[in-house]
């Protein structure tokens, strides 16, 4: 073996200085040409679905970077306590592809020893943490001159909005953000300069969710420095945002940031709901309050039963659409037609099976379930049941509520009790079978992954739902809604609007209108149902 010569103290001490005064003088690869560049490493989350649900700014920040990066020589820092310096920080970080740690404890210390930090950009005012650090103040002059990095400008940024900026900020230009109450300075460039950092290939395929919530600033810019689509939900379901489902359709690993989810006992399910990527008419994968659905009833080939039988299923689609359209410049939520189709009508013979309803072919109404659907319609299949009950009906219909845009809706008025014939008598129904259904309901949508499902109690008198105090809001698989299709002058459909209001379930609960055509005395006006209507409503529907 050859004989390797001992390197003195002295040549070890001078090699040091030397390559510490390398790191002194280096800049980025603008700066200064060969320099050894800073080496840092993410990694995706082992698990299919990591919650960051830390309450602090400091500690939701080390979550997202422990579950990102595998390791950084450079991280940057920030005081939590100093917004500008956090907001610049964030520029800083995501345009270098590294950490954003805020605070100097010993969380953040252990974090910076783990990722192996050599060496911290601090923004703002000076920390406690015991890492060579490069400290510049909060002005973005500054920060360029020492990091290489260049920013696009950008409009003071809102407390209130100061995730989603972070969110937006782009790896390439990051935009040189500041709170909107501090005014912008200048200051003399540091003379120091950052050596150049490797970034990664991104994570492009690991989606953060990010509820939005204050304190996940610095995370949601390490997840954008790491690469991760970082997407702002504004609440903890992801199926309400549009923008989500579209990002989770593709993703391979899912990151929920933020305190809010510490409290989203149903999150796991609705990530992989998400994830299928189907979309509900009007977008997002949760019905209300992001549409207002605007509906034709009836049932097709009969136009006695309304006026979605006046015309067939082409004349019936565009039908649809221009009845809606009248209410895009009332409301400031998309407006999505839609088709309430009568499936089991009641009637006055009692039939083979002596239930007094006659139950359509699913397959026969297959072809307006999917051209429907195709052409952006909702549907609601709704049921007469006569003597029969509720959920044996409805499951005779769990092929087609299985499609991702179809509803359901009972009718308590057709539902008859041993003795009692339609159009004789008004029906009622207890709160315990119109819990049964939607129980079934939300189970089947939970089973097959599906977008949220309209489920619709009709009631015009209190007396025809016996218990409705008691009626379950409680799955968030439906959005549950009491629809008023009383008929008549404006001020009797008022007072019934008024009553079905009183003695409400506990839980959220959404609302139906109905406009009749012939019955109504005179019928409101897309402009006066919007007006006089209150609250609006979120489905109003034409018969």
């Amino acid at each position: 073996m050859p004989h390797r010569p001992a390197v003195g103290r002295s040549a070890r001490f001078a090699r040091a200085a030397v390559l510490a005064a390398l790191v002194l003088v280096a800049g980025c690869s603008s700066f200064v040409a060969g320099a050894r560049e800073q080496s840092v490493r993410t990694h995706r989350p082992g698990a299919q679905l990591t919650v960051v649900a830390d309450a602090g700014p400091s500690a939701a920040a080390i979550g997202v970077s422990r579950a990102l990066f595998a390791g950084s020589d450079v991280a940057v820092v920030a005081r939590d306590d100093d917004r500008a310096a956090t907001l610049l920080g964030a520029a800083a970080a995501v345009g270098l592809g590294v950490p954003l740690l805020v605070g100097d404890d010993s969380a953040v210390a252990q974090e910076a020893d783990r990722l192996g930090v050599r060496r911290v950009l601090t923004v703002g005012k000076k920390t406690h943490l015991r890492i060579s650090s490069l400290t510049v103040p909060a002005v973005p002059q500054a920060v360029a001159s020492v990091t290489g990095l260049r920013f696009a400008d950008a409009d003071p940024v809102e407390d209130d909005a100061a995730v989603r900026a972070v969110a937006a900020l782009d790896p390439q230009k990051p935009a040189a953000l500041r709170p909107v109450h501090i005014p912008p300075a200048s200051t003399a460039a540091p003379h120091e300069r950052l050596v150049p950092v490797h970034r990664p290939q991104p994570l492009d395929d690991v989606v953060v969710l990010a509820s939005g919530s204050p304190e996940s600033l610095a995370g949601v810019a390490t997840a954008r420095a790491a690469g991760a689509r970082v997407v702002v939900t504004g609440g903890t379901d992801p199926r309400a945002s549009a923008d989500a489902v579209q990002a989770l359709g593709s993703a391979r690993s899912v990151v929920a940031l933020g305190a809010d989810f510490a409290g989203a006992p149903d999150l796991g399910w609705e990530v992989d709901t998400a994830r299928t990527g189907t979309q509900l008419p009007g977008g997002g994968q949760t019905l209300f309050p992001g549409r207002m659905l605007v509906a034709l009833y009836g049932t097709p080939g009969s136009a006695a039963l309304g006026v979605l039988g006046e015309q067939d299923l082409d004349a019936g689609i565009q039908r649809a659409r221009t009845t809606a359209a009248a209410y895009d410049d009332l409301v400031d939520r998309p407006v999505v037609p839609a088709f309430e189709i009568i499936a089991t009508i009641a009637t006055g013979h009692p039939g083979d099976d002596g239930n007094y309803s006659a139950e359509s072919d699913p397959e026969a109404l297959r072809p307006w379930v999917e051209k429907a659907r195709d052409a952006g319609i909702y549907v609601v299949l709704d049921l007469q049941p006569g003597r029969a009950d509720f959920l044996t009906q409805a499951q005779r219909y769990e092929s087609l509520l299985e499609e991702p845009n179809v509803g359901l809706a009972l009718d308590p008025e057709w539902r008859l009790g041993p003795s009692q014939l339609p159009l004789q008598e008004i029906g009622s129904v207890g709160v315990d079978e119109v819990n049964a259904v939607s129980t079934w309901l939300a189970d089947l949508t939970r089973e097959h992954r599906l977008p949220q499902k309209l489920f619709v109690v009709h009631q015009f008198r209190t007396g025809m739902i016996d218990g409705r105090e008691r009626l379950d809001t409680s799955r968030p698989e439906l959005a549950v809604t009491i629809h008023a299709d009383g008929q008549g002058a404006p001020g009797d459909k008022q007072a019934t609007w008024q009553r079905v209001h009183e003695n409400l379930p506990p839980g959220p609960l959404h609302w139906g209108w109905k406009n009749f055509y012939d019955e109504d005395h005179p019928m409101l006006s897309p402009q006066q149902t919007i007006d006089q209507v209150d609250p609006d409503p979120d489905l109003v529907t034409y018969q």
